[in-house]
């Protein structure tokens, strides 16, 4: 098989029971902390379209993903109670129309005691017959009945918190999803490079991933030429440019619910554009580096608008030093997000700005409203870096009407807003022995 996953499901499945303990052994502590005695969790519900009986596309709970990697079980529960072996009830309907759910057959389901149920209802009749159940997930009708506390704030906060950090399995998974992914970038540069239109290009990364649009772990960004402009493009245009300037895709893959999010930008021959992509990879491998235990994640940010200031000086569209362009509001204009986020079960992951696993919260740098995490990396935490520039039409316009504008060039900006903008994604873990950086590897591997 050529360019295999660095994991197979087997090697999945075996790093699976210790991901398991750790999860029981945290879980344990976290319900005598809110004074619970046992924990169930929902997969979640199909939902219907407004006078319609079609469903929308279903996403499981991601702490049902957690215990379970079951990706289309709707009204199947998890259920634990410390010293005991979890309980996987799972949802299997009697059906003619439809195709039911079959059971999994990997070996991590040998850690579970499973109950095949038929209807949503029947599921009370496993819970635990005594104690007081905290509930996880999306309300069912009729669970107000159960006799359960749902959704309790001081049990949600616990289960957010622990998720920065990853456990090996977890890690693995987001491997084979890094895997998968650049595999699939591969497949749309290809595409790009032979003229294709955006959902040409589209069709060629689900093809190279293996999975249907729903399986993505979000919609693709995939924006030819000025609409890499737009953080979050997702036209998927059928109709061809005049010309291929550049290309911007930001999208990812999952393995086992656990997501990949990888961004690349290609121009189509050498110039300006093609010298600004390199220098930020360049930019963006430093930071990176930067991805280690114990890093507080604002300093990688602030970090990333110094650079990007300095490059955006070298490369002849700003005039001025990168601190005063910090200090004016000058370096957002051109890069207005923040650099990255908490990674795992999903996309923007939770918990990015909790001060503890009590609650709290951990304020934002003071003129960066859209960093998405606050925290201190923790061993084993997993996230994005993803510099950008950009040329967005609002933002430039903004600053030529409030002064900033005397210190952009503007004629080294006409002559690049064409090509819409440039980000870099990569996935890193922090670790005792520095920072690993998944996207790089999955990459390497495909030679």
């Amino acid at each position: 098989m050529k360019n295999p996953p660095p994991y197979a499901a087997a090697e999945l499945d075996a790093l699976f029971p210790a991901h398991l303990a750790t999860l029981q052994a945290g879980t344990a502590q976290t319900l005598a902390a809110c004074g619970l005695d046992s924990l169930l969790v929902g997969a979640g519900s199909l939902h219907f379209q407004f006078l319609d009986d079609q469903p929308y596309p279903f996403k499981s709970n991601p702490l049902f993903r957690q215990w379970a990697p079951i990706l289309d079980a709707p009204n199947s529960f998890v259920a634990f109670t410390p010293g005991k072996k979890p309980l996987l009830i799972f949802m299997q309907p009697e059906d003619y129309w439809h195709k039911p759910p079959a059971l999994p057959t990997g070996a991590w389901l040998d850690n579970f005691e499973v109950r095949v149920t038929r209807a949503a209802a029947e599921a009370r009749h496993h819970l635990p017959g005594q104690g007081r159940t905290g509930y996880l997930g999306e309300v069912h009708a009729g669970l107000e009945h159960w006799g359960m506390t749902v959704n309790p704030e001081p049990l949600l906060n616990r289960m957010h918190y622990s998720r920065l950090a990853k456990t090996p399995y977890e890690i693995a998974c987001m491997r084979v999803a890094n895997h998968k992914g650049a595999l699939a970038h591969r497949a749309a540069v290809a595409a790009f490079r032979a003229g294709q239109s955006e959902y040409a290009i589209h069709l060629a990364y689900l093809a190279a991933t293996g999975h249907r649009e729903e399986e993505l772990p979000y919609p693709n960004i995939i924006a030819l030429n000025e609409g890499g402009a737009i953080l979050h493009y997702t036209d998927l245009s059928t109709h061809l440019p005049a010309a291929h300037l550049s290309l911007l895709i930001d999208a990812g893959a999952q393995c086992r619910g656990y997501a990949s999010d990888i961004t690349r930008t290609t121009a189509a021959t050498a110039g300006a554009f093609a010298d600004l992509v390199t220098a930020m990879e360049e930019l963006e491998l430093a930071l990176c580096a930067q991805v280690v235990p114990g890093k507080h994640y604002p300093e990688i940010h602030l970090d990333a608008h110094l650079r990007l200031a300095q490059l955006l000086g070298e490369a002849g569209i700003i005039r001025g030093t990168p601190e005063s362009a910090v200090a004016t509001g000058l370096s957002s204009v051109f890069f207005p997000h923040g650099i990255g986020h908490p990674l795992g079960l999903q996309v923007h992951d939770v918990g990015g700005f909790q001060a503890a696993p009590e609650g709290g919260t951990l304020e934002r740098p003071s003129g960066h409203p859209y960093l998405r995490l606050t925290r201190t990396l923790t061993e084993g935490a997993v996230v994005t870096i993803e510099p950008g520039i950009y040329f967005i039409d609002l933002l430039l316009k903004n600053a030529q009407a409030d002064g900033r504008g005397r210190d952009i060039v503007w004629e080294r900006v006409e002559a690049l807003r064409p090509y819409g903008g440039v980000r870099i994604e990569d996935n890193v873990v922090a670790t005792a022995q520095g920072a690993v950086n998944l996207t790089r590897e999955a990459f390497a591997s495909l030679g």
